[in-house]
């Protein structure tokens, strides 16, 4: 008999050896188990496609757009390179460091909590009014559209904590700064030429 032959009935007689003491639950010599056949890797996972976000609806395009975490505040003169300050009309952004300065003389302390928006946050920020509100009628008068939202248009910004706001509603008209909206002791406008009479809401 062939050196061959003797290898391949040795190596028939291990796997049959193997099998047989695997089914009566006993564990082969290591000798035997090296004589085993190695199975090939499975093959790989087919790569995951990334989610579309338009499939999510058109406010997740875009949703941080001008977003702060609930309670966050900027300031005027700090923050400038985030966009809810870098993107406000320059005269705009000018006035509110000119009052935060006159204001810290009488030690009020400005900051902004808001200031340019996105288009896709504030859709969301409508949108989110609207379910918590029951209707577009009663949302839009606390929550502009983007269409005639002036935080679009970085020609808005929003004042606080409480005591700012309350300097602002005093002494912010010096400033080209106005109130208009009865109902947002908060949000200022740049009225260079006067303070206009105040609308009820953002429905106007």
């Amino acid at each position: 008999m062939t050196a061959a032959r003797r290898r391949t009935l040795r190596a028939a007689g291990a796997a049959v050896t193997v099998g047989v003491l695997a089914a009566c639950g006993q564990s082969p010599p290591v000798a035997l188990m090296q004589t085993s056949i190695t199975l090939p890797p499975p093959p790989p996972a087919p790569p995951v496609s990334p989610v579309d976000p338009l499939a999510i609806g058109p406010a997740a395009v875009d949703t941080t757009g001008g977003h702060l975490p609930d309670g966050g505040m900027l300031s005027p003169f700090e923050d400038v390179a985030n966009p809810i300050l870098a993107q406000l009309d320059p005269a705009l952004l000018s006035a509110v460091q000119d009052a935060a300065r006159a204001a810290a003389a009488d030690g009020v302390e400005v900051r902004v909590t808001s200031g340019w928006r996105s288009v896709g946050f504030q859709q969301r920020l409508f949108d989110d009014a609207v379910r918590t509100y029951g209707s577009v009628e009663k949302a839009a008068e606390l929550v502009a559209t983007p269409e005639v939202s002036k935080h679009v248009t970085g020609q808005a910004v929003d004042i606080g904590p409480v005591a700012a706001s309350q300097w602002m509603l005093a002494n912010g008209p010096r400033f080209g700064l106005c109130q208009i909206y009865a109902n947002e002791i908060w949000h200022y406008e740049l009225m260079p030429a006067g303070c206009p009479p105040l609308l009820p809401n953002a429905a106007g």
